[in-house]
Parts: structure tokens; sequence; C-alpha cells
């Protein structure tokens, strides 16, 4: 019995010590793991569990300002102060906004876009129920506060511009982002109610003007809802970008071009290429577009057949008429076929092969050297030209000009125009370049296509010495400072530029100019130019029988009336492209326009004022011309 029980006792012994291995073994594990846990991947899963109680939030930067040369403010950013609803806070919705509803103005389409919003978000996240609260609407709510559970007032920003249609597509304006914009991967895009440039300078310089965002560490509860803020790192500001306009002188051209029906207009440095004014007309508000507008409002824009949205200043393409007569000038006396005792007898037409070929002066303008060509604007001198020299001629001479291309300009909505050749043809309609075509090219038809700016940096090259000037608007980024430049020469005669020169000096001098009438009298302040008129429809000889009148056409067929000028026009500093849609002639309707925004533009003298901050940017010809005096007219 007894040798029983010690055989017991020892087998119990046996399996208790097992048993305290195992558990010990177990023991050790499980310290092991957790030690592991603990030091090795401790900093691992507190990261972890902070993320699950730690909620950080984006801070939208404040967008940087848009200012012209002086100072003055192109788009500013102003206090938005809108009121939002807490659904958790109140137990009736409807209520509270109907109640909201008697304190200020809520369309029925807000109350239904609040409530509808509320079932698909949690309790605890606000939704704006109306932004934009004037102060009396703002003193109303605090007042009422008490009385309308779940709502408060919060205060943000919204891009405002001071000059509204003035710098509609200089500045442009910003807007949503849409799910293409998202593919910049930029994490500031998401955030609600972030705003990007849609066009001008809001465009071009936006990723400089959106600023650095901030964060917030808000703590949060099991179930999302923030109890406190942890800490804050404030955003940075977007940068301020400062044009080469003149604000007023900007004002001026848009108030001018308002006074036609559709028109667009350049004013830039004739040596540096620094934009002065830059206007498409009719404008639009574009604070209507970044505040909210109307689908109605909308479609009045988007429907109007003089396009207010389209900044044609840039993008319009027109054939450029005679304002082209300089380059096939040009590309006559660089070739040697023109010299200054070069002379043409019109008689009201041209003759090639089969074909007449008219101008625009039925009685013709008798005998003519290239200087009264161009005063005159006579069609079949540079008819003449043309035949001598040929397209491939005077396409080369356009390109030297700046016609038929972009220049990088800062405003993405540049268009290139077009300079046709025989290659180009042959390539678009699979057909050889005729003989005709060369004629019709020659005094800027078509299908020849020009931008204002094109123009405006036609003219600049040719009145600054034949340097390759091109145009641009931005003077400061920040504290960054554009890249010096010296435009080189585009390798044309200066003998030959001067008397160009003083063909377009006698359009606006000499007795027969077909400017002579809108010449600038202020001694001193006198312009040279040259104007022209394009057709946008074919003139038949049905037509020219009846005796039909551009000016009994439909607006849409009339002629689009050209004019590029310069002034002083003996040292000229500032030059000018006008385009007016459909506006008859150059003479008569672009001329006087080009007259007032060029002497507006040396009673402001904006050239002669330093850029700020940080004073003028370096860009110009590396010299100065010497003055130049008309001749012979």
């Amino acid at each position: 019995m007894k040798r029983q029980d010690s055989d017991r006792s020892r087998v119990f012994t046996r399996r208790a010590v097992v048993v305290g291995v195992m558990q010990g073994a177990l023991l050790a594990v499980l310290g092991g793991r957790l030690a592991w846990l603990q030091v090795a991947e401790g900093s691992r899963y507190r990261m972890l569990s902070d993320k699950n109680r730690i909620n950080i939030k984006m801070l939208a930067p404040s967008r940087g300002q848009i200012v012209d040369r002086y100072g003055v403010p192109l788009a500013v950013n102003d206090q938005n102060f809108r009121v939002l609803l807490i659904p958790e806070q109140t137990d009736d919705l409807e209520k509270s906004l109907r109640h909201l509803q008697k304190v200020i103005s809520l369309e029925e389409q807000d109350i239904k876009r609040v409530l509808k919003q509320a079932k698909g978000k949690p309790a605890f996240l606000p939704i704006e129920v109306r932004d934009q609260l004037s102060w009396t609407e703002l003193a109303r709510i605090e007042v009422n506060l008490t009385e309308l559970p779940g709502l408060t007032i919060d205060v943000g920003e919204l891009r405002s511009y001071p000059l509204g249609r003035a710098t509609s597509h200089l500045v442009g304006y910003v807007g949503a982002v849409s799910p293409s914009d998202l593919r910049d991967g930029d994490p500031m895009l998401s955030l609600p109610g972030f705003r990007i440039g849609k066009t001008g300078a809001e465009r071009a310089f936006d990723e400089d003007l959106r600023g650095k965002a901030g964060s917030s560490e808000v703590e949060v509860n099991v179930v999302g809802r923030e109890v406190r803020e942890l800490k804050r790192s404030p955003s940075n500001a977007g940068d301020k970008v400062t044009l080469t306009v003149d604000a007023e002188l900007q004002r001026f051209v848009q108030s001018r071009l308002e006074q036609e029906t559709s028109a667009s207009a350049v004013i830039m440095d004739a040596y540096t290429g620094a934009v002065y004014a830059l206007a498409s007309g009719p404008g639009f508000d574009p604070n209507l577009l970044t505040r909210g507008i109307s689908a109605q409002q909308w479609e009045e824009l988007v429907s109007d057949p003089t396009f207010p949205l389209n900044n044609k200043a840039v993008a319009g393409q027109y054939p450029p008429g005679s304002t082209f007569k300089m380059i096939t000038a040009l590309a006559g006396l660089e070739n040697h076929h023109v010299t200054r005792n070069t002379t043409v007898f019109c008689p009201g037409h041209y003759r090639y092969g089969e074909d007449l070929f008219h101008c625009w002066s039925r009685g013709g303008h008798g005998t003519v050297d290239v200087v009264g060509a161009l005063a005159e604007s006579c069609d079949v001198f540079f008819y003449k030209v043309s035949t001598d020299i040929g397209i491939e001629s005077i396409a080369e001479m356009a390109h030297r000009f700046g016609l038929g291309q972009t220049f990088g300009f800062e405003l993405r909505e540049e268009s290139p125009g077009l300079v046709p050749d025989k290659e180009w043809k042959m390539g678009h309609f699979g057909k050889p370049w005729q003989p005709g075509e060369t004629i019709v090219a020659s005094i800027g038809q078509g299908y020849l296509q020009a931008t204002p700016l094109q123009l405006a940096v036609m003219t600049a090259r040719l009145v600054n010495g034949g340097h390759a000037v091109e145009p641009w608007i931005t003077g400061f980024v920040g504290d960054r400072v554009g890249k010096d430049v010296v435009w080189p020469k585009i390798g044309v005669g200066r003998h030959n530029l001067d008397l160009v020169v003083r063909g377009m000096n006698a359009v606006m001098l000499g007795p027969r100019g077909t400017a002579h009438a809108s010449q600038i009298e202020t001694p001193g302040l006198q312009m040279g130019g040259k104007t022209g008129t394009s057709q946008v429809r074919r003139i038949t000889v049905q037509d020219r029988l009846e005796g039909v009148r551009n000016e009994d056409l439909p607006w849409k067929f009339r002629h689009h009336a050209l004019f590029v000028g310069y002034a002083p026009f003996d040292r000229p500093q500032y030059v000018c492209a006008v385009v007016v849609e459909h506006g008859g002639s150059g003479s008569g309707t672009a001329a006087p326009v080009a007259r007032d925004l060029l002497l507006e533009a040396q009673r402001r003298a904006p050239a002669k004022v330093p850029l700020r901050p940080g004073g003028y940017r370096n860009v110009g010809t590396g010299v100065t011309p010497p003055p130049r005096k008309p001749k012979g007219t």
C-alpha cells in the first residue's frame, strides 16, 4: 500500500514538473512576445494607435495677390462669412433651416441641398448652408443664434477682382477643381471648396499663387468626432505676383474697347517687350464666376456671338489685312527686287494671266513707290512685288517678325496664327500652291492668320531696329525676378527697316495717308502706324456690279478693322495693335481706337516708372536706337 502511494507520488511529481515546465515555457514565450511588441515594435504600434485617435487635417493657405507694376491690387482675397449646420446639434433640421430663412435670404434649393447632404454624411460633420454673408446678415444670425440650434458662423476667403471687367481676360479667374485637375497630384486640390486658376494670370501662375498647406492634429473619439486640437502648423500664403501692366491704362483700354461691339488690343514696350495693357471686349465680371453664376447667366455668356469669355488679344486669329504689307515690302527689299526708287503704276486692278485682282481704290493710285504704297495702302504695288519674289520669301520674312508662332507668353490661351507656304498647303490639302494665292497673301488675306499679340510684336520689331523682342507680363513672382534677356537681331537691314517705317509714318502724317484723320495732334506725342481691313467673305463680281456696301451687310459678314501703331513716331517707345471684329475699315474704326490708346499710354508713361518691388527688370535690346525723323512725308 505504501509502495503504491510512493509510486503515485512520483508520477504526480513528474507530471507537475512537466506541467510546470510547459507553463514556464508558455510564460516565457508570452513574455518574450510582449517584450518584442513593447520594445522592438513599440514605436510602430504607438503610431498605429495614434492614427486611431488623432486626425491630421490640411489647412488651406491664402492665395497670393496679383498686383500691377505700381502695386495696385488686381486679385485679392476677401473675408467670406458663411453659416454652417451641424445636424447632430438639432432635433429638427428643416425647422432650423426654416427659422434661418426668416432671418436671412435663403433659397428653397439651398434648403433641399442641405437636407439631402445631411442624409449622406455623419451627423457631426458641418454642412455649408450659405456663404458670402453680408455684415447685416451676419449680425442678424448672431442675434438669433440661441434660437438657431445646430447653426454656427465660419469665416474663410473668397477671391475678388477689384477692377472687374477691365482685367477679366488678363488676370482671369479661379474656379472649382475638376476631376482632370486632380491628376496634378497636389493633395490641396482635394480640400473642400479649394479654388484654382482657370484662365489668365490666375492659371499661368497658379502653382506660385497656391502657397503651402498647413496642418492641424485633432484628437477624435471612437466615432471620429473632434475632441480637441493637439497641434497646429500654419499654412504659408502663396507668392505675390507683380505684372508689368498699368492698372489704370488697362482700365482705360477696356473701357475704350467696350465702345465697339467686339474688339481687342495690346499695348507693349517696343524695346523690352513688357506688356502694359492687354484687353478683349466685351469683357465679363470674373467675380460672378468666382462667387457663383446662375445657369441663365452662364448660358448668356457662352451663347453671346461676340464671345466675351474668349481672350481675343492672344487667342483671336484674324487675316492681318494691309497690316501685313510691311512684311511683303521687306521681303522685296531684302531680296533686292524692290528699292526706294522702284515704282508701280496702279490703275485700280492687277491682271495676272486671266485673273483680275482689284485694288481697294477703284480709280487706282497712279504711280507709287514703296513709301507711297504703304501710306496709301495700294494693293497693286504689293501684288506686283509678290509675283516677283514668291510665297516662300514672304513666309520667311513673316516668321522673322513673329507671325505664325507662339512666344511662350505667360497666358496659356496664346494661339500660333498661321503663315502658309507651299509645303503647308500640300500637307493640309494635298494640292500645289497657286500663284494667285501668293498675290492674295501679299496683302494679308487668304490663309494668313495673326493674333493681336503677334501684330504688336511685329510692329515692335519693325520700329526697334530689328531686334527680336518678345512679349512678357511677369515682373516678379514673390522674391524672384524674371531672367535677364538681350533680344537678338532678326537679320534685316536697318536701311530697309527705316524705309518701311517712313511709309508707316506717312500713313499718319502724309496728306494722302489712310489714317491721316486719326493723327494725334499733340506735339511730341504723334504716332505712326498702318491700317488694315480684312475680308471675312469673298467679294463676288455680282457684289461689285450691285455696289454692295460693307456697312449694309449683317454684322457677322462685315470686314474686320485693324491697326498697328507706335508712338512717339520719331522715337517709338509704345506699340499698339487693335482689332475691331467686323468693324468695317481700319482707317475709320481701328485707327481712332489706337490713337486714343497710344495717347493715354504716353500720358501715363509706364515705361518710365520702375516695376515694384525691386526695380525695372533688365530686359531689352542692349542698345539705344538713334531717333528717326520722317522724310518725304
